[in-house]
């Protein structure tokens, strides 16, 4: 098998509409991290996704019969533009099927390719599934994102373009994955060329089906994927990848939001580049693993995997950036309701700078303070923690998710009317009918006490809400909550919400 994907990427027919990449040295990285950092600069190809490489290189093989019935896949994104360009390229037609909720730059990105659009569904599960159902009723030929010999094939080339690129050898390759056809070529390749550079997979800690796969021994299913690192979230890798990965990928790693984020900052850092969450992915990787491992003088290489970033979502990563990077320590700090507190509880801080403050009085005897910090290190932030524990009741909000996405922009103080309040967290499609289908389904039957919605420029919002249930009610509220169709989070019992909310 080895030697047939080499051959395969050797021959794949990539450069009709790719280009080569440049692998760019990362001089500030490397220096902070003390090991040479190589960045493979994907995000410049002509659809700003390495996508373009599979995509192009299985269409090209089609015969003339398949060719004039035309290709269709199911994308949200990256794959759905690399179809549509390798399609226009070639002169065959090419229907792209997109869940409802994608951006309209993206579903315009598409057509202008000349492609036609299906919009359906608000997942790209539900894309998927109708994509199927055409295939059948047509004889289109469908192009998988991943789980393709040739599409993995011509990932490939980007493995042969980097022993090509750097005079030495590359001790560590970092990869992002989503179904796997990306590190399945890419490991494929340089295993057999480079067998001592080390392979390591990155994910998001919640999309991490090849990690679940791995660690399992057999293919995992994922009932809910996260929605911030949108061009890797998939339930289910391929057969395909999942064997190459299981037999030539040395690791896989997982990262969160917060570390993305400041990956994206790096990089825009190093050369003013704005890649997706999905192609800091690498960069996250690499840094908590020379964390970790304590690398010295290794060079390190990752792949910068896409850049098609919506706008309105560099608000969010630049809020949750300065936390990933540990420059912003968060907390809720209990004072005494008290003239002089406040100047107390600032002279504790010294000198540091405060990044965000927000307090609303709530009652006679204690103040909730919500406080945003600015800090240099992990060690920092720990100390500022010792230092307020000795004095005042404090909870760290740095890994809590409700914290930094919803309370931090509401504080405001609790309602003494409210009756039975439960808290959840959910992520809504963003279509208009969205809002109006969670109604109808309460229907009247409870009363909304709380609900807080910010738009991050992604497929789904995230909302929270507070819904009043008497206890006689809880079974009926249970059970509508389970049904209600969108991933959830209970945050009824959520210590910092309980203090502000």
């Amino acid at each position: 098998m080895p030697k047939y994907y080499i051959e395969a990427i050797e021959h794949a027919r990539v450069y009709d509409v790719a280009v080569e990449t440049p692998l760019t040295p990362c001089p500030k990285l490397s220096a902070r991290l003390h090991n040479k950092v190589l960045c493979k600069r994907e995000d410049l190809q002509p659809v700003f996704s390495f996508k373009i490489r599979g995509a192009y290189n299985k269409i090209a093989s089609l015969n003339d019969a398949e060719k004039a019935h035309g290709v269709l896949c199911a994308s949200a994104g990256n794959h759905a533009q690399g179809v549509a360009r390798s399609a226009k390229h070639l002169g065959i037609a090419a229907t792209i099927v997109m869940p409802r909720t994608t951006p309209e730059i993206k579903v315009k990105a598409v057509e202008a390719y000349g492609a036609q659009v299906v919009l359906f569904g608000d997942s790209y599960s539900d894309a998927s599934v109708h994509a199927a159902e055409l295939c059948q009723k047509t004889k289109m030929t469908y192009i998988h994102p991943y789980d393709d010999p040739l599409v993995i094939a011509g990932q490939g080339t980007i493995a042969a373009e980097m022993l090509r690129q750097t005079p030495s050898e590359m001790d560590v390759v970092f990869v992002p994955i989503g179904g796997g056809g990306l590190i399945a070529g890419v490991a494929t390749y340089l295993k057999q060329l480079s067998p001592n550079t080390r392979i390591i997979g990155v994910e998001p800690e919640d999309s991490a089906a090849m990690h679940d796969s791995i660690a399992q021994g057999s293919l995992v299913t994922l009932d809910e994927v996260g929605i911030f690192a949108d061009g890797v979230a998939v339930k289910k890798v391929g057969t395909h990848t999942f064997d190459l990965v299981q037999r030539f990928v040395d690791e896989i790693i997982l990262v969160n939001t917060d570390e993305i984020c400041a990956a994206i900052k790096d990089i825009y850092d190093e050369n003013r580049a704005i890649v997706e969450p999905a192609g800091a992915l690498a960069v996250a990787g690499m840094k908590q693993y020379v964390r970790q491992h304590q690398l010295e003088g290794q060079v390190l290489a990752c792949i910068n995997s896409g850049a098609n970033m919506n706008f309105d979502r560099l608000r969010h990563v630049a809020e949750r950036a300065e936390i990933g990077e540990r420059r912003e320590a968060l907390f809720a700090v209990t004072i005494r309701e008290e003239a002089g507190s406040f100047l107390r509880f600032c002279k504790l801080l010294g000198d540091r700078a405060i990044t965000e403050f927000n307090y609303r009085l709530s009652g006679r005897e204690q103040a909730h303070v919500f406080v945003g910090i600015a800090i240099q290190s992990e060690e920092e932030r720990l100390d500022i923690l010792h230092t307020l524990q000795q004095h005042h009741p404090v909870i760290d909000l740095m890994d809590n998710e409700a914290a930094k996405l919803h309370l931090r922009h509401m504080v405001g103080g609790k309602s003494h009317h409210i009756r039975h309040e439960h808290l959840y967290r959910f992520e809504f499609p963003e279509r208009p009918a969205a809002l109006l289908d969670f109604l109808v389904h309460i229907a009247g039957r409870w009363n909304i006490s709380l609900f807080h919605y910010r738009n991050h420029g992604a497929a789904f919002g995230r909302v929270l809400v507070g819904v009043e249930v008497p206890p006689s009610d809880e079974q009926a509220f249970q059970g509508f909550v389970l049904t209600l169709g969108y991933p959830w989070v209970d945050e009824t019992n959520n210590e910092a919400l309980k203090l502000f909310l």
